[in-house]
């Protein structure tokens, strides 16, 4: 291709691209330890700790390594690869640098996870920029950061997903206008977004088996399997969906799960561990702005079940100090003794609107739920003078703004520290 554009189709409609970042928490690692570069990375949770893979580099994936793997089975197909835990304030430093490039480019960037994100880059009357020139520039700037990105260049989200998969590391495929059908006739269902294997299995039990089948497949069929958004899978197999990119993609929940290197057995070690986790969720929602009126807690069993329970808050906050309790009682409903936890997840939701009236302290019978003792793992943690815990959050956030997460830590932090199996989410709601 040209590098003025002069060789290139014209574009017209609308012009959607999708940035993923090439292995990105292994890239990092490489990019930090030069010796690490060329030699396969992994990074995730450990292998005799229920760990999984989060992601690795191309050299692991050359052995079969992939993410969300088992990190057992990874270091069976791939003995002596670099393991790392990972460096989870660094990966957001190198993120928001990528991201203020797209944003750069173009307001229009709706940012999916953190190494993922879709930008609109339909030329204008005023701005008649080719796309494809706009993603060779990208991924130059990205380069000079250290690390590598692919892009897929569509009319629709759904395509320049498909398309940044098509071609990695450093790839840029390019489906022009009015090639979208042909581009996705035959690729598999389950490549499109939103098919599982549950809908894999039912389209394939109906000889449902590529993308073009799918465009052709019976609305029923696909109304049975998706429900209301039979159509809209429709739409999306042919390649002729037109949803936005959202800049200002609402955020419905905030959240955070860890899974246990050792079954969690005790009331204790479980209310600590709640503590923990929603410290690392109260943090999130300050950043963000936000303050939910919903606490939700999630629990997974030895035997792998998934329970949870959730309750309405008297006031939206974002005081982790407030809420962690509430978890504690969400969690004396799933769990009782003699039961094991594998995992356990805190998320805040149904966030504040304007004007939504609010009520002085949460520290009342309602939402300790009438039990005014202190609490087994936080005790003196829980400061109702309001002034003294937003001062004490307020400089725990910024400490670990600065230097990291786990920099600073409440006592009942210590108590799970080295027991977490140190597999993360690439969860954008993780590191925004």
């Amino acid at each position: 291709m040209s590098d003025n554009g002069a060789c290139l189709p014209p574009w017209e409609g609308p012009a959607i691209l999708l940035v993923d970042l090439d292995a990105f928490f292994a890239s990092v690692e490489q990019l930090d330890h030069p010796a690490w570069r060329g030699k396969p990375v992994i990074v995730g949770g450990d292998a005799d700790a229920h760990g999984v893979v989060s992601t690795c580099s191309y050299e692991a994936r050359a052995f079969g390594v992939r993410s969300a793997m088992a990190s057992s089975l990874a270091r069976e197909l791939c003995p002596d690869a670099i393991w790392t835990h990972g460096n989870f304030h660094r990966y957001r430093k190198v993120s928001a640098a990528i991201m203020a490039i797209l944003r750069d480019e173009t307001p229009h960037v709706q940012q999916v996870s953190i190494d993922e994100a879709f930008m609109d880059v339909t030329p204008t009357a005023v701005n008649t920029e080719h796309p494809v020139l706009v993603a060779q520039r990208i991924q130059e700037r990205v380069a000079a950061l250290g690390v590598t990105c692919s892009i897929g260049v569509g009319t629709s989200k759904s395509v320049a997903k498909i398309a940044s998969d098509r071609d990695k590391p450093r790839g840029l495929t390019v489906v022009f206008p009015g090639t979208e059908a042909a581009f996705l006739e035959k690729l598999p269902v389950r490549t499109l977004s939103g098919v599982g294997a549950a809908a894999e299995k039912t389209l394939l039990a109906h000889g449902v088996r590529t993308l073009g089948d799918m465009g052709r497949a019976d609305g029923a069929l696909l109304r049975k399997i998706f429900g209301k958004n039979g159509e809209m899978m429709r739409d999306r197999a042919l390649g002729r969906d037109r949803s936005e990119v959202a800049e200002d993609d609402e955020v419905k929940s905030v959240s955070n799960e860890v899974t246990y290197a050792r079954d969690l057995e005790t009331r204790e070690d479980i209310e600590a561990a709640l503590s923990t986790i929603s410290a690392k969720v109260g943090r999130r929602l300050r950043r963000k702005g936000l303050k939910g009126r919903t606490v939700a807690v999630k629990v997974r069993y030895d035997n792998r079940t998934t329970r949870s329970a959730q309750c309405a808050l008297p006031a939206p906050t974002d005081d982790d100090i407030a809420f962690a309790p509430v978890a504690h009682r969400l969690a004396q409903e799933l769990w009782a003794p003699g039961m094991k936890v594998r995992l356990l997840g805190v998320a805040v939701t149904h966030f504040e609107e304007d004007g939504a009236p609010v009520q002085e302290t949460l520290f009342d019978a309602a939402a300790l739920g009438g039990d005014d003792r202190a609490d087994a793992t936080q005790g003196a943690a829980l400061i109702r003078d309001e002034k003294k815990r937003r001062s004490l959050l307020a400089a725990t956030d910024a400490l670990q703004e600065r230097f990291g997460d786990g920099t600073v830590r409440f006592g009942f932090e210590l108590r799970q520290s080295g027991n977490t199996t140190g597999s993360s989410s690439k969860n954008v709601e993780d590191y925004k």
